[in-house]
């Protein structure tokens, strides 16, 4: 099929290469110049595994193109999919700008009957929207489908080729039999799309985000009660878990979350709840946890050291929000480190991927060091902080830790290290909910 893109960020380039891996023929758009160039010449703009070996192979077999020429790669295709960016506003609404100034140069530009698909995170109400100022441009047939993606960072290859679930919102039937050609050589472990609404489509991204955001502030405040109740909130999570209606996906207590998807996700619910005079009030105090949560391991230090952590340096391993991405946006880390600097601490910071985009986002700070190699920052200083749990981070060498720290103090965010194990090389070790 002739598919194109419009928007060569996270979800956009991730799309159009496994789209391309399948053997339909997908022209990227985007009007960064720079981007595209950096595109065709080999380079990928972000940090996801699998995926520089998948452009490779489709670009050099030509199935997979990099264009600004949005007018040709919209007539030139079949099934155009919108996927720009859809940041928070002011008031934690999702800014649609994008997407409807997408939606009108497609009517213009448009030469036949298109499917459109909305694949941008949007609030209920968007495709309507979308129909709305696309008609307004053009007379020709054309369908639009809510079409929301489930990818993780890290695992969006793996989620994209064999996805849980394909939700489809649209009730044009030519659109349907389009999407499911589409999405049929993803489907051979059985037939996962679901077909709804348009606005059911909306709501079942934006409920999903928000009930695996629920479940992380949850644990991390059963967490904190298990601290001081005297329980280890690793056995808690393990009987939990036990329970086949609880589960144990995003049981894990830690520092909080970040990322791309659930703060942004859950303000634009929140919002969407507000206009239509219902506050979440569950979500509500989502938020307020993870906004606490990220603020956790910074009171652990100062209860360690003092409030006054001047002369004191931190070493911390991990930046991203997560393991596999170097995405910081709203990366606990950052609360971490802004936390320590302004107790007076002097910071050094590591992380396998993200210290590029570290360096763009906290520039020149005085007292900050980033650094490579994760054991030359412990060279004389005070304690060390794990914040994001990369593989490489898993099997530390502890009697290494000791020897070039000052204190022989290890705060483990991500209850990833084994603590008896830590105490037997002389560490004293502090994990969250233990």
């Amino acid at each position: 099929m002739r598919v194109t893109i419009i928007g060569t960020g996270y979800v956009g380039l991730v799309t159009g290469a496994c789209l391309s891996e399948t053997g339909n023929h997908v022209i990227c758009v985007d009007k960064d110049e720079g981007k595209i160039k950096t595109l065709r010449d080999g380079g990928i703009p972000i940090h996801e595994p699998g995926l520089e070996s998948i452009v490779e192979r489709n670009a050099g077999a030509g199935r997979l193109e990099f264009t600004t020429d949005f007018e040709s790669a919209v007539q030139s295709a079949q099934l155009i999919f919108i996927a720009v960016g859809t940041p928070s506003d002011e008031d934690g609404s999702a800014d649609l700008s994008m997407v409807e100034a997408v939606a009108t140069s497609i009517g213009k530009a448009m030469n036949g009957r298109k499917v459109i698909i909305d694949k941008s995170t949007v609030p209920v109400g968007t495709a309507r929207r979308v129909t709305e100022l696309v008609a307004a441009e053009t007379e020709h047939e054309f369908a639009v489908v809510s079409n929301p993606e489930f990818l993780k960072e890290g695992a969006a290859i793996e989620d994209f080729m064999k996805p849980d679930r394909v939700v489809i919102g649209t009730d044009d039937d030519y659109a349907i039999e389009m999407m499911r050609a589409l999405y049929a050589p993803y489907m051979r472990r059985g037939d996962r799309l679901l077909v709804m609404d348009t606005e059911s489509a909306e709501m079942t991204k934006y409920a999903s985000n928000a009930m695996l955001a629920r479940r992380i502030s949850f644990m991390n405040e059963v967490a904190e009660l298990c601290e001081r109740v005297g329980a280890n909130v690793e056995n808690v999570r393990r009987g939990m878990a036990a329970d086949v209606r609880i589960g144990g996906h995003f049981l894990f207590p830690g520092v909080g979350f970040g990322g791309s998807c659930f703060p942004k996700d859950l303000k634009a619910l929140q919002h969407t709840g507000i206009v239509n005079d219902m506050p979440m009030r569950i979500l509500e105090s989502v938020s307020a946890v993870n906004a606490d949560q990220k603020h956790l391991l910074v009171k652990k230090v100062k209860k360690q050291f003092g409030e006054d952590l001047s002369g004191r340096t931190i070493a911390i391993w991990g930046l991203a929000f997560k393991p596999g991405t170097d995405d910081l946006r709203e990366a606990p880390a950052l609360t971490i480190i802004d936390g320590l600097l302004a107790a007076g601490a002097s910071v050094r910071a590591t992380d396998p991927a993200a210290l590029e985009a570290a360096a763009a986002i906290l520039g020149r700070t005085e007292n900050l060091t980033l650094a490579n190699d994760p054991y030359e920052i412990l060279d004389g200083a005070d304690t060390l902080l794990l914040v994001t749990e990369w593989n490489e981070y898993r099997s530390p060498d502890f009697e290494r830790i000791k020897q070039a720290l000052k204190e022989p103090v290890v705060f483990d965010g991500r209850n990833v290290w084994n603590p008896k194990l830590a105490e037997s090389e002389g560490l004293t070790y502090h994990g969250i909910g233990l």
